[in-house]
């Protein structure tokens, strides 16, 4: 589906400006826009190749393990219908922890394996349970301790103190995910139904 809107949107941009005389104008932008592209990504380059360096050390370190014996009891207070020990669980904390680091990459499959066992735990297969509903939210919206990506773009554009969105980050998407874990626990009263 997205290519077929892509393709519109680039037929319906040649097409409009072949018909008002700015084909020139349009080849000259598409030129400029690829080197400007191409300038953001080698800048992007060196400092993500910095944070994942740094990051995968943190995780080979352990952080990532402690991380998560941390954050188990909290995730047990969310997640009640979950058994404490069980693979969903346990997937769902190596997720949550490693976006917590900037680990994106790591934190995929993790989260494509938490969905995968509480559909087992699912009684209801064609229904995702509340606790898949409250950890989509979760996953959708981590606190993240190093932006890393973020960091590097802003690195990368010429910003004289890149590391100054950490604690706006942390801030914001602590509120995101504290609304969220909210929404979820209110359409699960009115729902009426806990799985």
């Amino acid at each position: 589906m997205i290519n077929k809107i892509w393709f519109f949107i680039i037929a319906f941009s040649v097409a409009f400006a072949a018909t008002n005389g700015r084909l020139e104008a349009l080849n000259q932008e598409i030129f400029t826009s690829l080197k400007s592209s191409l300038d953001l990504s080698l800048g992007l380059l060196g400092s993500m190749m910095l944070w994942c360096g740094i990051l995968k050390t943190a995780e080979k370190a352990g952080l990532v393990e402690k991380l998560g014996s941390l954050i188990r009891p909290m995730l047990g207070f969310l997640f009640k219908d979950i058994p404490a020990r069980s693979a969903a669980m346990g997937a769902m904390i190596m997720n949550i922890t490693s976006n917590m680091l900037g680990l994106g990459n790591a934190a995929t499959p993790f989260g494509l394996k938490a969905m995968e066992e509480l559909q087992k735990l699912n009684r209801e297969k064609d229904t995702a349970t509340n606790a898949m509903c409250l950890f989509l939210v979760i996953n959708g919206a981590p606190i993240c301790f190093i932006p890393s990506t973020v960091i590097s773009i802003r690195a990368s554009l010429g910003s004289n103190n890149p590391g100054s969105i950490i604690i706006p980050s942390i801030i914001s998407s602590a509120a995101a995910i504290t609304v969220g874990v909210i929404c979820c626990r209110i359409l699960e009263r009115k729902g009426g139904k806990v799985q």
